[in-house]
């Protein structure tokens, strides 16, 4: 098995665009990758396109109908009228929705063929963590469900137990579903209770269906818990699960609208937090899962937090004092980590 991490990446992401003034701005991405490469992050990795999801792999969660329904609103964005979720204020359709959506789900499929064929032992899509999607509509900005597409490829491509840690504000409701009644597939969702936040689902007494009692795990934390509740939830539950259940792969979900800063949700989870989680969840791989680790998600929806949390966690995780973050990010406290006309922009 390799030893080397991926990280996936292709310019065309970008096309997921709901429009102006949608919180899914997509200049979060392109923003994400410039810092990448700013900070160099771009050399200490293997940097790789995958191809976009096709048919067969999409209906490994999607039903027909619903492609077909994206595919038509993708097509003619105007004839979406709120069937199936396309056209609704949350999920508007627009041109080239297809096609972007299948690409970023290619992304993240891709991670995961190449986490289980050993040609990367880690595998992040950054653009992807789309878990709202359901097998049969569209919900809370995603089309395609990325994280249950590369979890059902794995299961097809022969794993027989698959772990999805979900740290998204929001339940991993799209993600749930899509297993509900599969005993090879654990998910644990780490996220704001449901009486305060969409999608109002995630109450610990979801738990899994017949035949998969116990293989659907719902941590509902009250809204403003800060860093120390938050990963006490998490270190409480996630550790200890993950020995009893024996992964082979540990797919992990990342949304960093837990911040304090986010406008959707009321989590006050800081970037040091952050951080901690995600080493945790790379520690618990190797301890787990012979390292294999396909990492999702984690751009925010306020761009100036996502380019402030970089600076923090650098400065931590790089001791050996030869990389620093770029210079005119230092000058700003992160405020301008790529510079360019796209940070007059408020996503959110």
């Amino acid at each position: 098995m390799s030893g080397r991490a991926q990280l996936m990446w292709d310019e065309e992401v970008t096309g997921y665009d709901f429009g102006a003034g949608h919180p899914m701005d997509p200049v979060r991405l392109a923003l994400t990758m410039r810092l990448v490469q700013a900070y160099g992050l771009d050399r200490a990795v293997q940097v790789v396109a995958a191809k976009p999801a096709g048919e067969s792999t999409l209906r490994l969660v999607h039903g027909q109908e619903y492609i077909e329904a994206v595919r038509r609103a993708s097509a003619a964005p105007e004839s979406a009228d709120g069937s199936y979720g396309l056209g609704t204020i949350d999920d508007p359709a627009f041109a080239g929705m297809h096609e972007a959506s299948a690409l970023i789900a290619g992304q993240s499929v891709g991670a995961a063929e190449d986490v289980w064929r050993g040609e990367a032992l880690h595998a992040v899509n950054f653009a992807g963590g789309l878990h709202h999607a359901m097998p049969r509509g569209a919900s809370g900005f995603c089309i395609y469900n990325d994280a249950a597409l590369a979890v059902a490829r794995l299961l097809e491509l022969g794993a027989e137990r698959v772990a999805y840690v979900d740290v998204d504000v929001h339940h991993g409701d799209g993600v749930q579903a899509a297993f509900w009644d599969d005993p090879r597939v654990l998910t644990i969702s780490l996220h704001e209770h449901p009486r305060t936040l969409f999608p109002q689902t995630g109450w610990p007494e979801e738990a899994g269906g017949e035949g998969a009692e116990g293989s659907a795990v719902n941590v509902a934390l009250p809204a403003g818990t800060s860093d120390e509740g938050w990963l006490r939830a998490f270190h409480a539950v996630v550790p200890e699960l993950l020995a009893a259940f024996r992964p082979q792969v540990l797919v992990t979900q990342h949304g960093a609208d837990t911040h304090v800063e986010d406008p959707l949700a009321h989590l006050a989870v800081t970037v040091d937090a952050q951080r901690a989680v995600a080493e945790s969840c790379h520690r618990l791989a190797h301890e787990h899962a012979d390292g294999r680790w396909v990492a999702l998600g984690a751009v925010a929806m306020r761009w100036w937090t996502w380019c402030r949390g970089p600076g923090r966690i650098w400065s931590r995780s790089r001791r050996d004092g030869r990389s620093r973050p770029p210079r005119r990010c230092r000058r700003s406290g992160g405020r301008r980590c790529t510079g360019g006309p796209g940070w007059t922009r408020r996503g959110g």
